[in-house]
This record gives C-alpha cells, sequence and structure tokens, in this order.
C-alpha cells in the first residue's frame, strides 16, 4: 500500500481539483484577535504566544500584494508550483471592520492565485463577510475555504486554554458557512494534556457528521512566556509521549469520514524561545512512523468509521 492510499492527502486533492501543484502563499495582516484583546477574553488562549500562529509569515506592514509576490516567487521556485492559494493566516482574520477586510481579499487577488483561504475563529463567522466572500468566488472566479481554530471538541478542555468559545459556536458556524457552500478545514490539537483517547474519537465523529471538508491536525507545542509555558515550567500538566501522539493520529483516522481531506498531520513550530516542540524530532520524522504503521497495521483513513446513519 503505497502512502497516497493511506489518507486522502491534501496535496493530491490540490492537483485533482486545479490540474496543477499548488501552494499556499502566507498573508499576515495588521491585526489581532478578540480573546486578546478584551472583547471575550484578555491574554488569548494560554498557548498562543504574541506572534501568533504564522512565525513563517512576512512582516505585516508589507502589503498583501506585494506579500503574496514575493512568496510566490520563492515558492515557485523552489517547490515547482504553477498555483497558488491566497492564506490569510494569522489570527483572526474575520474580527477586521469589513471595509478593510474586503480591501485585503481583492487585494489578494492575482494572477495564479486559484483559492482564498480564510483563517479565523469559529465565533466571528458573520453573515456580511461570508456574503461578500460568495460575490468574491462568483464575481472573481476564485474559490473560498474557511479554516476553522477548534483545537478540540471537548469544551472543559476549551475552557482550561482560555479559547474564549466552546462546541455549540463551531456547530452554528458550520452550518452557516456551508450555506454558502465553501469548504471547511478544522484545525485540531490532539495532545493537549487534558484530551484522552475518547476525546480524539469524538472529534473524528463530530467532524465526520457535520460533513468538514478538511482537517489539519497539529501537536502541541509550549512557547516560553504563554501562560501554558508557567505550567509546564510549574510541572501542573504531563505531555504524553510521541508514541501516543501517533497512535491517537492513527484512531483519529480511522475514525474519520473516509472523504474528509487531510492537509496534515502533525505541523511545524518555531524552536526559538520553545520549551516544547514535537518531542524534539522532525515533523517529517514523525509522519513517516505513522506512515510505516499503519502500512504494518493495514490501517487506513475510515476503517472504523461506522457512525453516520446508525451504520
Amino acid at each position: 500500500m503505497e502512502d497516497k492510499e493511506l489518507y486522502k492527502t491534501y496535496s493530491k486533492y490540490l492537483v485533482d481539483k486545479y490540474g496543477d501543484k499548488v501552494y499556499k502563499l502566507p498573508v499576515n495582516l495588521p491585526l489581532t484577535c478578540p480573546n486578546r484583546d478584551g472583547t471575550i477574553g484578555i491574554g488569548g488562549c494560554t498557548f498562543c504566544a504574541d506572534v501568533g500562529a504564522g512565525f513563517e509569515s512576512l512582516c505585516n506592514t508589507i502589503s498583501v500584494r506585494d506579500q503574496l509576490i514575493k512568496n510566490k516567487e520563492y515558492i515557485s521556485k523552489k517547490y515547482k508550483a504553477k498555483k497558488f492559494i491566497a492564506y490569510f493566516q494569522n489570527y483572526t482574520n474575520t474580527y477586521l471592520p469589513i471595509d478593510e477586510f474586503k480591501k485585503y481579499v481583492l487585494e489578494s487577488i492575482i494572477d495564479d492565485v486559484v483559492e482564498i483561504a480564510i483563517s479565523t475563529r469559529p465565533d466571528f463567522i458573520e453573515e456580511e463577510y461570508l456574503q461578500f466572500l460568495k460575490e468574491v468566488e462568483i464575481n472573481k472566479g476564485v474559490s473560498i475555504s474557511m479554516e476553522l481554530g477548534l483545537q478540540t471538541v471537548n469544551y472543559h478542555t476549551l475552557k482550561k486554554v482560555n479559547r474564549g468559545h466552546g462546541l455549540s459556536e463551531f456547530i452554528d458556524a458550520v452550518l452557516r458557512i456551508k450555506k454558502y457552500g465553501f469548504n471547511i478545514c478544522v484545525h485540531l490539537i490532539l495532545n493537549l494534556p487534558w484530551d484522552n483517547m475518547d476525546d480524539v474519537l469524538e472529534n473524528a465523529r463530530i467532524l465526520s457528521v457535520l460533513d468538514i471538508d478538511q482537517v489539519k491536525l497539529h501537536a502541541l507545542y509550549i512557547i516560553n512566556g504563554t501562560v501554558m509555558g508557567d505550567m509546564h515550567q510549574n510541572h501542573e500538566f504531563t505531555m504524553i509521549p510521541v508514541e501516543e501522539y501517533m497512535e491517537r493520529v492513527i484512531v483519529f483516522l480511522e475514525n474519520i469520514h473516509p472523504e474528509i481531506v487531510v492537509q496534515r498531520l502533525i505541523g511545524r513550530a518555531p524552536e526559538e524561545n520553545s520549551l516544547f516542540v514535537n518531542w524534539n524530532m522532525s515533523w517529517w520524522k514523525i509522519r513517516d512512523e505513522i506512515h510505516e504503521i499503519m502500512h504494518q497495521r493495514g490501517s487506513y483513513q475510515g476503517k472504523n468509521y461506522l457512525f453516520k446513519n446508525n451504520k
């Protein structure tokens, strides 16, 4: 069995959809998060550093167009990509005032950009923004996708990490986005200290019954100076071993709908100022070991998927 048969990979999905190799180009905007500035919370999620999620992005003082052109030049040479996704990655992009949001999105429509991906929180999905994005999709001929940071369906854990929302807001966001026909990618952290294998299974089941299109898996990394960094140094929780993380990934894959596209199994993280990153292993080594275990077991995505319609 080849790796591409273990689960539905994002790279193959993009080639099938757009006919060429496609790469994401990160866009970094001058914005923040409502969970940091007091709108719904202070300080953000306990694991979130001041740079948010876009540690590899260009400076947000550079225009959207120039960020994309610069990244496009680099990526096209290095990876031979011909088409691109403008990925509005950092913080809560739909927290911008609507006029600014429209300006930035329209500025991202440059040559060879075939899709715009908007990363945001599930509790900041407003109809006005979705309506505008649908108009862009129809009138400008680019696909729109939404990426929602959920991290876990365990609402007790969400409260512990100060997410500022629960599971119900996520379900509401998914139902409203689906009315517009946009693909939805959900971000999950499979090794949050207060989650166990039951939560992994529930993650898989809830994403499946909601007909989520894509999923992006992360391993928790801990940054010095964050609330979780302080908790880690004070030994207030224990990180699971890498073997258990790999097992969680496999169980998750075996229990999700076989058509959900998997953007990645583990993410890269900044090593600078970090207290814990991927068990001091390279992300690709962990990924390859997951592949090997799945090969040995005859495991594959959806192998144990028997949840919908009481099957």
